[in-house]
């Protein structure tokens, strides 16, 4: 199958995921918190781990200028930064988190660009490295996404949101990943540009989520217990990513 109907696959499975925060009505409030906080751990490792055993090496290993591939992996840092900072974009794993109040349309429009640009990563990787290079990225993604879905979808329930409504316009937000791969297919194709430009952009914003938005929820548990088990399923997660990479290889 071609990296592009791998792409359009993967964006598909991750756009089913705005159906996941339907499942908060199912779950207990506290399970649900625990399972949420144990997830973003577990994203926080598999998001570094893709960033530097996947889409770093596969970038250097094109032949470009490392100086010019960790360039660019601080721009991608910078854009997620811009894109928290400025456009009120944010990952919170909590319903009404402040950056959210209020602002149910707000959220939806960052959450679209949030996802055009994950439609862009995906394809990337999988142009970039094919099947061996995609899958640990999209896993990285889904892990991510997960919490993601379910604090959007009670931040929209608290703007005002009918759950039907939620849902809708949830999904239609999280099928802008189509575009980003439609995007990156059809302006930048699968040449070396990809490879060399976008994988490392990719890697920096990976480690922008990782660092600013996945760890310090971790932090914010006091408990010794839960610390050491989101600690080790933090190093899980690193140690899977690793042996994606040596297993495919």
């Amino acid at each position: 199958m071609s990296n592009f109907f791998w792409s359009v696959l993967a964006v598909v499975i991750i756009s089913l995921l705005s159906f996941v925060g339907a499942l908060s009505f199912f779950i207990k409030e506290k399970l649900l918190q625990r399972i949420l906080f144990y997830t973003v751990a577990f994203a926080a490792g598999s998001m570094i781990g893709a960033a530097m055993f996947h889409l770093l090496p596969e970038a250097l290993d094109t032949g470009a200028d490392a100086l010019l591939v960790f360039a660019l992996v601080v721009a991608g840092f910078l854009v997620f930064f811009v894109l928290e900072r400025y456009l009120r974009w944010r990952h919170c794993h909590e319903e009404g988190c402040s950056a959210h109040e209020h602002l149910g349309w707000m959220n939806l429009i960052g959450d679209a660009l949030h996802n055009t640009i994950d439609g862009m990563i995906v394809f990337a990787a999988f142009a970039g490295g094919g099947p061996a290079l995609g899958i640990p990225v999209v896993i990285s993604i889904i892990l991510h996404e997960v919490p993601q879905e379910l604090s959007d979808f009670g931040v929209l329930l608290y703007s005002g949101f009918s759950r039907a409504k939620a849902l809708l316009f949830n999904l239609i937000s999280a099928l802008f990943a189509l575009a980003g791969v439609l995007l990156a297919y059809f302006i930048f194709g699968a040449g070396q540009f990809m490879e060399i430009c976008l994988l490392p952009l990719a890697a920096g914003g990976f480690l922008y989520i990782a660092a600013s938005d996945l760890v310090p929820e971790i932090h914010k548990e006091k408990r010794l217990s839960k610390s050491i088990i989101s600690f080790l399923l933090f190093v899980l997660a690193l140690v899977f990513m690793y042996f994606m990479k040596v297993l495919f290889e």
